[in-house]
């Protein structure tokens, strides 16, 4: 069973009876979860619209879910490259707050939003499929005692933050 949740948090957050999803997307159309069978990573057993709060965060609970379910977001909106959007719900996204993710099995050129080769260079949208492809997120217990483990104190002189 389903329902839209008003969460303050963004992210997958696990509780007794689910997990709660939270996306922001301030030009999606639709935005829906995948769930997929952690043993069978192709395999999609649910898909779940969210539903779009006035604050731009879309939201749906999943009951019956916890920890470990495997999962991606497909968002709908507006493709024109031109204006810097490029939503494709046939590529299955990562959340972004995801704590977890499954590694890439292998590369394909279906990850690509685009097609390769093709006449108009990385403007033509791709609408293959990437499912069985594509890294997902996994739903993590937050919980985790770190015993005495704390953060490293490195001073902002010598911090280095690489983004990839």
């Amino acid at each position: 069973m389903t329902r839209p949740r008003d969460a303050a948090r963004l992210g997958a957050h696990c509780d007794r009876s689910g997990v709660a999803f939270a996306l922001f997307s301030e030009h999606a159309d639709a935005v829906e979860v995948c769930v997929f069978d952690g043993g069978h990573p192709g395999r999609e057993v649910a898909r779940v619209a969210l539903a779009r709060g006035a604050d731009a965060v879309w939201r749906t609970r999943v009951t019956g879910l916890g920890v470990g379910a495997v999962y991606g977001y497909r968002v709908h909106g507006p493709y024109a490259p031109g204006d810097g959007q490029r939503f494709n719900p046939a590529k299955l996204l990562l959340d972004p707050y995801a704590r977890a993710i499954t590694p890439l099995a292998a590369w394909s050129d279906r990850l690509l939003g685009y097609r390769p080769g093709a006449p108009e260079d990385d403007l033509a949208r791709d609408d293959r499929d990437d499912a069985d492809v594509a890294p997902r997120s996994i739903v993590v217990d937050p919980s985790f005692d770190w015993g005495d483990d704390r953060p490293p104190r490195v001073p902002w002189e010598r911090t280095l933050i690489y983004e990839a």
